[in-house]
């Protein structure tokens, strides 16, 4: 049902050179293009996956592109590791060839770690906020690559006379854009997932017959409750993205909605020490022969039998009612936060 999102960081900008000529390398201009050019066709890959992963597609089934990017990476990186030398040094070819061996290890180790993470990411909080964070050290990952990247390339522009016009593209204002989106949507979504989490435990704690079941779910009521409320505080500090605020306000409605939640379903507990107590009393009257009942014992047993009756009508009106609410909560949320992306994350194919 819901969505995660994987964040890539590619160069925010491409190089335009002076005189650019064919791939003979007379100019270090001409060298420097022949890089820049193998950098842009990686970087429409990268935007491609990246475009892919918001577009209502989940990591694990466009592992088919990832492992494109990966073979993308390594084209160009033997791409580049066979030019020859600019006039003796090897510099800055050496750490271009650098920098797309720790691309390929993130994409091929790090981004598949994420996606088997993907898979058990939901199933408690700890383990969603584990996947979020692979995904940002990932992401460090390549940007501290690309800073490296972009040294060694200013340094030899500088040796060899080079001049350099940077322009950002439309690809790379692609992936700026990309990128702070998917930031501002992971921040978001960790703070709706808490409550949605604890509502998850409460749900199938009110639905199991164990040991200490009613403490259990005292503690999930309370435990969502908190969430939801910390939520609602933490919100307050988002800047929205793009100066539109309606992915905040979708996450405000669904968190506002699990604190009301919490709030009806204080009522549970009673009704299931109510439970216990009923069957505490049918146990014992239907152990006793019916030659020894009494009509008071009748009586009684009715009363009580007709007392666990409307309170479970009560119950199950009160439950029907907030199923309703949720999943008209969860159509809301889900359709605010693809109508958010479609809206504003970049489209490449």
């Amino acid at each position: 049902m819901r969505r995660f999102f994987l964040t890539l960081l590619v160069a925010g900008c491409t190089l335009s050179f002076v005189n650019i000529q064919a791939q003979n390398f007379e100019h270090a201009g001409d060298y420097m293009g022949f890089i820049g050019e193998a950098n842009n066709k990686l970087a429409s890959t990268y935007m491609a996956y990246l475009s892919a992963t918001a577009h209502n597609k989940s990591a694990r089934k466009i592992e088919k592109k990832r492992l494109e990017v990966v073979n993308g990476i390594y084209e160009t990186r033997v791409k580049i590791q066979n030019m020859p030398y600019w006039k003796g040094d090897k510099s800055y070819r050496d750490s271009t060839v650098a920098y797309y061996r720790l691309l390929e290890k993130v994409f091929s180790e790090q981004y598949a770690k994420i996606v088997n993470m993907e898979d058990i990411a939901e199933q408690s909080y700890d383990a969603m906020e584990a996947y979020l964070l692979a995904k940002e050290k990932a992401m460090e990952k390549l940007e501290e690559a690309n800073a490296v990247s972009q040294t060694a390339q200013d340094v030899f522009a500088a040796k060899n006379n080079v001049t350099l016009i940077n322009e950002e593209t439309k690809l790379g204002k692609k992936h700026k854009i990309a990128g702070d989106l998917m930031k501002h949507y992971n921040e978001l979504y960790l703070i709706f997932f808490k409550p949605y989490k604890e509502e998850i435990y409460l749900l199938e704690n009110m639905n199991a017959e164990k040991p200490g079941k009613i403490v259990a779910i005292e503690q999930n009521i309370n435990a969502m409750a908190t969430a939801a409320e910390e939520g609602l505080v933490k919100l307050r500090s988002i800047t929205a993205f793009n100066n539109d605020a309606t992915l905040v306000q979708a996450s405000r409605e669904a968190l506002q909605f699990y604190k009301e939640e919490a709030s009806s379903a204080k009522s549970f507990t009673d009704f299931f020490v109510q439970v216990e107590e009923f069957k505490k009393v049918e146990k014992a009257f239907k152990a006793k022969p019916n030659s020894k009942l009494t009509k008071a014992d009748i009586d009684d047993f009715n009363k009580q039998a007709k007392d666990m009756n409307e309170a479970s009508n009560k119950f199950n009106t009160l439950n029907n009612q907030l199923n309703k609410r949720r999943s008209a909560m969860l159509d809301a949320y889900n359709k605010a936060v693809s109508k958010y992306m479609d809206k504003y994350m970049p489209k490449h194919k």
